[in-house]
């Protein structure tokens, strides 16, 4: 460091020694306080992805909670009535509880139950099969027929629409795919029966159930409501892909498999089944039993498959005495994923930083915005997989028999973390640091060079200075001493010899005083003084200095201030009018007015004492740079005036010594310099 700051050193490789210093503070905190915010923000996902892991979990288990209810239905509930208890034993006939429109238990977007007979005919147990409807005795008034008539319409339709029940313009296309729909329910029935059992296909499976078979081989791309592919999503996957990632997810469906493994699978049931309807009222108004048919029935697990129209239906095969009836449910997927993922993600802390995207097949069904998101778009829903971005969060599929459905979390901006906004304000107090200090240390760094060089010019200059009067002095001493002046010049010689020894005693004294005020060991000599005293005291020092020079001098003493009293040092005093004096003197030899103005006026605390000259003033931007030390207007090498740039240093330090201040002006023409000292009260 002391090498560069050497009074020839070029302030270049000055910048370059601080720059590559700061650049190796800089880079290291660089990458320390990346790597904190990437811990911290890698921190926070992981804690978001596990609040997406237990939501993920919650709906699973509520959705299981929903099928199993399901499956556990007896498929005697999908008629309107049925006997309640032991087929066997009891003779009660209830209402369905599948025949009641506002249970508690109802399937997330239930639009209604429906079963298809062997011969294809299709049943809701909304609503008692054929003529049974006005009957009575099943408790039905008009209003409550005509609103279950309408939800059987619209079941019906929506079954019809996707080509799913045996009328008029799907039982074409049932024809069509009725053999290999057979052959293969016969095929995979086979197999899962037990040895020396055969598997029945009903003739009227070919007509009203075939399109069931073919639900497994339905396509989602046909669905009308998709907004996309899961790989149309722009995710960023860098923290999705690690093992502990992936052991999680595989545990998650190990326990979506534990969890609905206790109720799916095929299952035998004894069931109870009525006669003709119609005779209810006259069987129950007489002893005589009600007709009931029991069955030993075989049940199938249900099945799921997502319908053209956007509906999702819930089915399952029940085999009695080698017939199969399709039962099932019917329900809106968009209500359901309301009901069962919506409800559980908005207003969560999950659900303030990511979107939630349902997904099928690889195929993007509804995309659930965040409050993030919202400020972007605002609505609830996103219309398009490719407005979704950000990085992965959780990735699940849920379990059976909904396993083609999968939830995914995205984040769209990675959370700072916690801590982060300490990391964030030490990184600007450092930045902050950092800066300020090193540009404060090149600021000290060039003063120190620039004192360096000012240095080597006050030497310069000072041997200039000695060795000129030296050098004159000795001349005419020698001149004097070898008798080779006559007596007309001898006056002359002495007078040069002694203004010479002057100027010596001056250049002397002001850096004998420089030396005391660097060590601090100035010592002033206050005494109480009137201004008048101290105007003629400086007189008898100036006058001399002035005519010798070839100047006049014009004093100007303001009554008002010859009357105010001082606290000064006269000898200082006297050095700084002299400097200034001098100052003026070399600056203003070429002036066409040779000629000094000395005023003595007052301010309103104390009196000013003002050296002014008639020479070319001084420049704008160098009239706060000539009172520091060793400072000298112009370049070293063109300068025409002598000086060593002490002078004037030491009138502002002398003066601030004794409570005052020094200041220059430009005058038109020439320049004033002006002491402010403070005067004692009355």
């Amino acid at each position: 460091m002391p090498r560069l700051l050497r009074a020839d050193q070029d302030p270049r490789r000055l910048r370059w020694f601080l720059g590559l210093l700061l650049l190796a503070l800089v880079v290291p905190s660089a990458v320390l306080i990346w790597q904190t915010r990437q811990q911290l923000r890698f921190e926070s996902l992981h804690q978001y992805r596990t609040l997406a892991v237990e939501m993920g979990q919650r709906i699973a288990a509520e959705l299981a909670r929903q099928v199993a209810i399901e499956e556990a239905r007896s498929d005697s509930e999908y008629a309107y009535l049925m006997v309640a208890g032991d087929p066997a034993l009891s003779n009660l006939i209830q209402r369905s509880p599948l025949a009641e429109i506002d249970r508690g238990d109802r399937f997330p977007g239930l639009l209604g139950h429906f079963q298809i007979d062997p011969d294809g005919r299709f049943s809701t147990p909304l609503l008692p099969q054929g003529s049974a409807q006005n009957n009575p005795a099943l408790g039905l008034d008009a209003d409550q027929l005509a609103q279950r008539q309408r939800l059987s319409q619209h079941l019906q339709q929506v079954l019809g629409s996707n080509q799913l029940l045996a009328d008029s313009t799907s039982q074409s296309k049932a024809d069509e795919l009725a053999p290999a729909a057979l052959a293969k329910a016969e095929e995979a029935d086979t197999g899962d029966l037990a040895e020396g059992e055969s598997a029945a296909v009903p003739v009227g499976a070919s007509r009203g159930q075939a399109a069931f078979d073919q639900l497994a081989n339905q396509s989602v791309a046909e669905v009308g409501n998709n907004l996309g592919r899961v790989d149309e999503l722009r995710l960023n996957r860098d923290y999705a892909d690690s093992d502990s990632v992936q052991q999680r997810q595989l545990g998650e469906q190990l326990e979506q498999k534990l969890l609905v493994s206790a109720y799916r699978g095929k299952r035998k049931e004894r069931s109870a089944l009525l006669g003709d309807v119609d005779e209810l009222a006259e069987r129950q108004s007489s002893a005589e039993p009600l007709r009931v048919q029991i069955f030993d029935s075989e049940v199938d697990p249900l099945a799921f498959a997502l319908l053209p129209s956007g509906h999702g239906v819930l089915y399952r095969r029940v085999w009695r005495d080698g017939q199969r009836t399709i039962q099932g449910l019917v329900f809106e997927q968009s209500a359901f994923s309301t009901a069962l993922i919506e409800q559980a993600f908005v207003g969560t802390a999950l659900w303030e930083m990511s979107d939630l995207v349902l997904a099928y097949q690889d195929t993007v069904l509804q995309v659930i915005a965040g409050q993030r998101s919202r400020d972007f778009y605002p609505v609830s829903t996103l219309s398009s997989a490719a407005q979704v971005r950000g990085e992965l969060l959780h990735q699940t599929q849920l379990a059976a028999p909904l396993e083609g459905m999968a939830l995914i979390w995205s984040i769209r901006r990675l959370p700072p973390g916690p801590g982060a906004q300490i990391i964030n304000m030490a990184s600007v107090v450092l930045a902050a640091v950092l800066l300020i200090g090193f540009w404060l240390l090149y600021r000290a760094g060039m003063r120190q060079i620039r004192l360096a060089r000012q240095q080597q010019d006050f030497v310069s200059a000072v041997s200039h200075e000695l060795k000129t009067p030296l050098t004159s002095i000795r001349m005419y001493a020698e001149m004097l001493r070898e008798g080779w002046a006559g007596e007309d010049k001898k006056r002359g010689y002495y007078d040069f010899i002694h203004d010479e020894s002057e100027r010596l005693s001056r250049l002397i004294a002001n850096v004998l005083q420089l030396a005391r005020l660097e060590r601090n060991a100035l010592k002033l000599d206050l005494q109480t003084r009137s201004a008048d005293e101290l105007v003629d005291m400086l007189r008898s020092k100036l006058d001399t200095q002035i005519e010798r020079a070839g100047f006049s001098v014009d004093y100007r003493l303001d009554p008002e201030a010859a009357r105010r009293r001082l606290n000064v040092d006269s000898d200082a005093l006297c050095q700084m009018l002299i400097n200034l004096v001098d100052n003026a003197l070399k600056f203003a030899h070429s002036a066409p007015q040779q000629e000094l103005d000395i005023a003595i006026s007052a301010t309103p605390d104390g009196v000013q004492f003002s050296v002014r000259d008639y020479g070319p003033g001084v420049a704008k931007s160098q009239l706060k740079k000539i009172f520091e030390l060793f400072y000298r207007p112009g370049d070293e090498l063109t300068r025409e005036a002598l000086g060593t740039g002490i002078g004037l240093a030491l009138v502002r330090q002398l003066a601030r010594a004794m409570g005052g201040e020094v200041d220059a002006v430009n005058r038109q023409p020439g320049a004033e310099f002006r002491i402010r000292l403070p005067a004692l009260g009355d």
